[in-house]
């Protein structure tokens, strides 16, 4: 073979595997990009079907109200710490009537320039997935505040219960307009993380609100009462509003 021929040959053969490479690539670019794309929101999240609802075996309460995510930019968690979260919970208004509004799903609210729904679910899992909420839904997942409200229906009083909560990342916790529970810092969610002082769950409806706050990264929590022994406490209902 001569000099000439065989230079082509290798100059063809580097082209083929640049190519190759090239086309792996953007095939690799492309599986990443597929498996970025959040799972459908039917995989943790169910359609109301029925007025009411109970807590599940293990007391944890998985019906809620949930606001589309509200933008809330915040490149570390870790700036989360009780003096922030009180001016990110309490000190700032993002919509009128945040902290006693019970909405309906569909409501729609206007914070800033965003309008967001209110979408009623029963979680399939013990923790509510609002990072999943929010890729389920096309909306922003990082750097967001999320809010969410549930009806507790008591036929009787119930007293010296606490409220036992875990959330990814810090969240603030109320029971009819009362703060109970502020977990702050970055925190992943465990079940039973913070506990709230001794409470009253009144006869009659009792409203639940939480807000969750999220830089970088997954967003969840779970929630539940539970009695003075421990014990969760299952003899409630659950209602939309």
């Amino acid at each position: 073979m001569n000099f000439r021929k065989q230079t082509y040959l290798w100059a063809v053969s580097a082209l083929m595997l640049a190519l190759t490479s090239c086309g792996n690539s953007a095939n690799a670019g492309a599986e990443a990009q597929d498996a970025s794309k959040s799972p459908a929101l039917s995989n943790y999240f169910a359609p109301v079907a029925k007025p009411e609802a109970k807590p599940d075996a293990d007391g944890f309460i998985r019906r809620w109200t949930l606001l589309e995510p509200i933008a809330k930019p915040n490149r570390s968690n870790t700036v989360f710490v009780d003096s922030y979260l009180r001016q990110a919970f309490v000190e700032t208004e993002y919509f009128p009537g945040q902290f006693d509004v019970v909405p309906n799903d569909g409501d729609q609210v206007t914070v800033g320039e965003q309008t967001l729904t209110w979408h009623q679910f029963d979680s399939k899992l013990f923790n509510v997935k609002l990072f999943r909420f929010a890729t389920g839904l096309e909306k922003e997942r990082y750097g967001v505040l999320f809010w969410g409200v549930t009806v507790i229906n008591c036929t009787e009083a119930i007293q010296n219960v606490k409220l036992a909560a875990g959330s990814n990342s810090a969240s603030m916790w109320w029971l009819n307009g009362e703060e109970v529970l502020l977990l702050s810092g970055d925190r992943r969610m465990v079940m039973d993380d913070g506990m709230s002082a001794p409470l009253t769950l009144k006869k009659g409806k009792n409203i639940l609100r939480v807000a969750v706050i999220n830089g970088p990264g997954m967003s969840d929590f779970c929630v539940r009462f539970v009695d003075e022994q421990g014990n969760p406490v299952k003899n409630i209902q659950i209602t939309n509003n």
